[in-house]
């Protein structure tokens, strides 16, 4: 019983890796739960299609006998469960933020792993919830982000991330998101991110099409276009999350597995091998 709250800046892609993530490991055997815990903006219900879910974490909020597991939504396609949020304005007016902890406790032990969307920025709405977790995952995008800025980004978004998730005594991670840049620009990114921040980088996934328009099918795109390049790097990626939630043993470490995995994936595109991790 593992919990991941995926955290990060506005349009970072956090409801794209959450679906993604959750879509992986349920596609790999385990029983995987996705939660939308952006209370205000819910959105991850949509990346599977469901668009108006009469029971939600929000009629659970508000209505403490209701039962958690009557909200929850399974997608036969990935095999994932999914806890959506309401769209509805009135649905999140006055809402008790703090027993979200115990809806997601309460459900939680039916499943390998919980993976919880966080809104924007400090993740008020899900902070409750760090206290069940044991992994962060901060999701930085790189594609409207200057280079030359980009370090006074991390500065300013993943090193107080970071210092929540430290708090609360997660083990926290990056994944880079909708990469298009140069190899030596990504290097200089991850050395930035391992060196001065002291966080691994976890994966890198590069800017795809294909995310998007899967998003518009009410997929995740490993579903959707599974040999999409975006698909291909979220795959590489969630092994390596495997391996460092569930501590399967490989032949290899786990940085030396994701150096090799993201040397073979990015090879024929803009985006080079990295130097190490």
């Amino acid at each position: 019983m593992v919990s991941v709250v995926i955290t990060g800046r506005g349009g970072a892609g956090k409801t794209t890796m959450t679906s993604n993530l959750g879509a992986y490991f349920s596609k790999k055997g385990y029983r995987s739960l996705v939660v939308d815990g952006d209370l205000y903006l819910p959105k991850l219900a949509f990346h599977f299609g469901i668009y108006a879910p009469q029971y939600n974490i929000h009629t659970l909020l508000k209505n403490p006998e209701m039962r958690v597991i009557d909200a929850v939504y399974h997608d036969p396609r990935t095999g994932t469960d999914i806890l959506p949020g309401s769209s509805k304005l009135y649905d999140v007016i006055d809402l008790d933020q703090k027993r979200l902890r115990d809806i997601v406790r309460e459900i939680q032990s039916r499943y390998n792993i919980t993976i919880i969307d966080s809104p924007v920025g400090i993740p008020f709405d899900t902070i409750s919830t760090f206290r069940l977790a044991q992994y962060q995952l901060i999701i930085v995008e790189i594609e409207r982000c200057p280079i030359y800025s980009v370090h006074r980004m991390i500065e300013n978004e993943v090193i107080k991330l970071k210092s929540l998730g430290d708090a609360y005594g997660l083990k926290v991670g990056v994944i880079l998101n909708k990469v298009r840049e140069s190899s030596s620009n990504v290097d200089d990114i991850i050395d930035f991110l391992e060196y001065s921040v002291d966080v691994p980088v976890v994966g890198v996934i590069p800017f795809d099409h294909r995310v998007p328009e899967a998003t518009n099918y009410g997929r995740p795109v490993i579903d959707h276009a599974p040999h999409a390049k975006a698909s291909k790097a979220i795959g590489e990626s969630g092994e390596i999350l495997d391996e460092w939630v569930f501590g399967e043993k490989r032949k290899k470490g786990l940085f030396s597995r994701l150096y090799d995995a993201l040397a073979s994936l990015l090879r024929g595109t803009n985006v080079s091998s990295l130097k190490k991790l």
